[in-house]
């Protein structure tokens, strides 16, 4: 059903990697959820006046905010469609994550506020108002997580196919909703059938402990989209894919991959080539990486290329014997951009040391304990050592 709906409102659906497309996909899903989140926050606020409880009426609050946080998507979309200019040279996606922590912020204050009634009625009194439970009542309730549960598959069908925080959280927000609504109907019948008013107030804290952890997920899944976060390993395994079909590659290093947004990455690489090769080959090979990741990823990419020597014995002897004793010190680290001083009295060795973060040595220690390695075997080979963290 979801890509049926999905098909009938966008023409060309499937072309997810045209801009457009996406646009009108995260217009859909925005529409979609203030329709449903209305009807449902109309249907509850009815239900929840007429029982006099509290948990209905903030579950229907709650999907009063989620109703919010739809129109608040739909505006997004537009914005984020909007081509680049000369103040924002890499478009406007990024504004995804500017609404989501905004929706974030909404659905915590709606949680803070609805656990601030639900104490009151736990402390003030909860037994002073009676709860009331009706067919309607039940059968309002039933539709509510049959229709949000829907709503969240559907968001989440939206979601991948977009590669969207925004579309995302909304599903597990959704999600969430049919978990506090389910609570509800059950605390509603338990309270008909035996007077335990308190109940009530207590699902309508949990209902809303619920909201404020959606909103906490939101607002960290957002956080780490804006302080920039490593790339999945699959771009990576990618972009090595490509770059491994050149046999002018001879290593690649220093692999930065920036997010501008869903859909609009910017890459950037050092390749190693043969410093004694023809110099206009090995730039018509970079020029063709470039390329070929733009095609293939859809990453706008920036190779610089990194000439070695290859052909020297003695260099390759002496890269192999660094290598090696760098590997013996920690097998996770890595050697690359290796050159040589060849002196009459001394050689100086000079590379970048790549060390993972997961490695949680001091790396001032790894780079004294390599070079103390490297001297005791071999006499008067000095290291100028580079540290990288990746």
């Amino acid at each position: 059903m979801n890509e049926w709906l999905c098909r009938l409102f966008i023409r060309g659906s499937d072309r997810v990697e045209d801009a457009a497309v996406r646009e009108k996909h995260g217009v859909l899903s925005s529409i979609v959820g203030i329709f449903v989140n209305m009807c449902l926050t109309a249907l509850k606020l009815t239900v929840g006046i007429l029982s006099s409880s509290v948990a209905i009426m903030a579950d229907a609050f709650n999907n009063l905010s989620d109703a919010g946080t739809s129109a608040i998507s739909f505006v997004t979309f537009r914005i984020a469609s909007k081509p680049a200019d000369r103040g924002h040279p890499f478009g406007h996606a990024r504004i995804e994550y500017i609404a989501s922590m905004i929706v974030s912020f909404l659905v915590l204050l709606m949680g803070f506020e609805l656990l601030s009634d639900s104490l009151t009625r736990i402390f003030g009194g909860a037994e002073e108002t009676s709860v009331g439970i009706s067919l309607f009542t039940v059968i309002v309730l039933a539709t509510s997580i049959v229709m949000k549960l829907w709503l969240a598959f559907f968001y989440r069908y939206v979601g991948r196919k977009i590669d969207s925080s925004v579309v995302r959280a909304a599903a597990a927000d959704s999600l969430s909703d049919c978990i506090s609504t389910t609570a509800v109907l059950v605390s509603s019948i338990v309270v008909y059938f035996t007077d335990l008013y308190i109940l009530d107030a207590l699902i309508g804290l949990v209902v809303s402990l619920l909201i404020m952890w959606a909103g906490i997920r939101i607002l960290n899944e957002t956080k780490n989209s804006l302080l920039g976060e490593g790339p999945v390993e699959e771009t990576v395994e990618q972009i090595r894919e490509i770059v491994s079909r050149y046999p002018e590659a001879i290593g690649i290093h220093d692999l930065l991959v920036h997010n501008y947004g869903p859909c609009h990455l910017v890459a950037s690489l050092h390749v190693e080539v043969d410093g004694s090769a023809d110099i206009f080959a090995l730039h018509d090979a970079i020029d063709n990486i470039e390329r070929t990741i733009g095609d293939e990823l859809g990453i706008q990419c920036t190779v610089h290329m990194d000439p070695i020597e290859t052909h020297d014995e003695t260099v390759n002897e002496l890269r192999s014997f660094v290598c090696e004793t760098v590997r013996s010190v920690d097998p996770s680290l890595s050697v690359h951009d290796f050159r040589t001083v060849i002196g009459t009295t001394h050689t100086n060795l000079i590379f970048d040391l790549l060390i993972p973060y997961e490695c949680k040595e001091d790396p001032d220690a790894i780079v004294s304990r390599i070079e103390q390695r490297i001297l005791e075997q071999r006499a008067n080979h000095y290291c100028v050592i580079t540290v990288d963290r990746g």
